[in-house]
């Protein structure tokens, strides 16, 4: 008489036996970590063809609308690049020749800055000087912060223009490095090519 359960016992325990043995070679090699696939797009710029007190090249990929935020403000527009997900608000004021009105613009964006410093783990300024002879200033933040590159243009004496780059996703900043670095290459020739109508 046969002992089924005996038979059945054993043939798994070989069924195991031989799957463990055949499991463990020395060519295995755990997956790599997976990154996103960015492909960005052939950089093309293009005169600002809306009716403000400022012109720029801004790039043919981030479509130009009117900031919703402040409708008040009608100089006050917005660089939605869609595919990246990612906006540039740009914001506009008048000087007027007021040395008083200058200073708290400037005092406002760099508080508007610093307000990072918190989750930021650093910010690097540089004072540029445009072609068109005006003065920037460029802020870099790096870390997990909402902006990583605001910057303001003027004239000193009648124009001033503050800009700043947001994305809308949750996406660790890390991971959108290559699309920050593009854009911030986009924002400097639309820095270098302000010039102020008034």
């Amino acid at each position: 008489m046969y002992n089924f359960g005996v038979m059945w016992k054993s043939k798994v325990f070989a069924l195991g036996f031989i799957l463990s043995m055949c499991g463990c070679g020395a060519d295995y090699l755990p997956k790599p970590k997976g990154f996103n696939r960015i492909d960005l797009p052939e950089r093309e710029f293009t005169p600002l063809k809306e009716n403000h007190p400022f012109v720029f090249e801004h790039s043919v990929h981030g479509l130009v609308e009117p900031d919703t935020f402040n409708k008040a403000e009608k100089d006050w527009i917005n660089l939605n690049y869609q595919a990246l997900d990612a906006k540039v608000h740009l914001t506009y004021k008048p000087i007027d020749g007021q040395q008083a009105t200058l200073k708290a613009y400037l005092e406002d964006a760099f508080t508007l800055t610093a307000k990072h410093q918190i989750k930021a783990y650093g910010i690097e300024e540089g004072i540029v000087v445009t072609p068109n002879g005006y003065t920037g200033v460029v802020a870099e933040l790096s870390g997990e912060v909402p902006t990583q590159f605001q910057f303001v243009v003027t004239d000193s004496t009648k124009n001033f223009l503050r800009g700043a780059l947001y994305f809308n996703t949750a996406v660790k900043n890390d991971s959108l490095e290559p699309i920050i670095e593009y854009i911030k290459l986009d924002l400097m020739h639309l820095i270098n090519t302000v010039e102020f109508r008034n």
